[in-house]
């Protein structure tokens, strides 16, 4: 194992950003940088050993310190959707930026992936591992409480990322942490995922409103083009004329995962049969938002010149459901103040 520091830019107010980039024996390799924690760079090989890079990102710092659709970004305190910016905590009302129509979307305007974070690069019993450390001051983008944030990424030698999340708050919070990373297992640049195949374990979804607000209710997917219990092509069922799809404009929507919360286990693969490449997802967590780009532009030119679009790739966010604070109903997101909020997401690489 191996992990090596490079300069990557400058912010415009004069700090330094750089790039580390963890490799492992197989010759397997990841980067990240101190901008955001993001991940940058993801580099497997295909069934005849040839290398791609499968997540989505740019060129500068420039470019991530932009970033519109948060490519490979850490996402909080809080993932996802809050419906009406507010919520309720302990009889007080907390007030957000409204910045996805009358809601808040992932912490915004304020990012953490705009924000220079500390570093940490060590090897651990996993293997190499590079962590990002956080301040994030009480009435940070809305939220009560100082919060200490630690995100870990560790390659290990089977060639997964393991993501840790870990977050101490004076009072009480909401922590949902999630990774923004863009996949595409023919290649970043390499087009549309519609042949691409996936699979989630779950038997349950959340529906949404227009504005990507969960209703409250928990829907089984059999039956429905939201069925992602035999692996499909992505492609095969987004087009239907079914009213989440419809308003959602392709699937970005949160899978209520079949495993037992507080465990990790595993809750989706990915497939590209061209490549022979394959990933699968673990997590602890209670759902996982699957986003097939449907709104990403190439108003920004992605890595070596790439013309990103829409459905050119996809994520697996992990997470509490959207809009968990304000639905009772739900896993709840809230963390005390004084304890620990410790969640793992995996990303596994592998040729079938």
């Amino acid at each position: 194992m191996a992990i090596k520091a490079e300069r990557f830019g400058e912010t415009p107010d004069g700090q330094q950003i750089d790039r580390y980039t963890l490799t492992n024996e197989n010759g397997v390799s990841a980067s990240f940088s101190n901008l955001g924690g993001t991940w940058l760079s993801m580099m497997v090989p295909d069934k005849n050993g040839e290398m791609a890079d499968v997540v989505l990102g740019y060129d500068t710092v420039e470019h991530y310190r932009l970033n519109p659709p948060h490519l490979g970004a850490i996402i909080g305190r809080n993932a996802n959707r809050i419906g009406g910016a507010a919520f309720t905590l302990e009889g007080t009302r907390y007030e957000l930026a409204a910045n996805d129509g009358p809601n808040n979307l992932h912490s915004g305007p304020d990012l953490y992936r705009s924000r220079v974070w500390e570093v940490e690069l060590d090897e651990s019993s996993l293997g190499s591992r590079v962590s990002f450390s956080l301040f994030s001051p009480d009435g940070d983008q809305g939220y009560p409480g100082n919060a200490e944030i630690t995100v870990s990424y560790t390659l290990t030698p089977d060639n997964a990322v393991c993501i840790e999340y870990h977050m101490v708050s004076d009072a009480d919070t909401i922590a949902n942490f999630t990774n923004h990373s863009y996949f595409n297992l023919a290649g970043h640049g390499s087009g549309s995922i519609a042949e691409q195949q996936v699979w989630i374990d779950a038997d349950t979804f959340t529906p949404a409103d227009a504005y990507s607000i969960p209703t409250g209710e928990i829907l089984p997917v059999k039956g429905t083009p939201m069925d992602f219990t035999v692996k499909k092509p992505i492609g095969r069922d987004i087009g239907q004329d079914y009213d989440q799809l419809v308003m959602g404009h392709g699937y970005d929507h949160n899978w209520v995962l079949n495993h037992k919360p507080g465990e990790v286990g595993l809750c989706a693969k990915a497939f590209d049969d061209a490549s022979g490449r394959m990933m699968e997802v673990y997590t602890d967590l209670p759902g996982m938002q699957f986003y097939t780009a449907n709104f990403l532009t190439n108003e920004l030119p992605g890595k070596d010149g790439a013309e990103y679009g829409p459905r050119c790739a996809y994520c697996f966010e992990t997470q509490y459901y959207p809009d968990a604070v304000n639905k009772p109903q739900f896993p709840s997101p809230v963390l005390k103040a004084g304890e620990e909020y410790r969640t793992t997401t995996i990303y596994k690489f592998m040729r079938e």
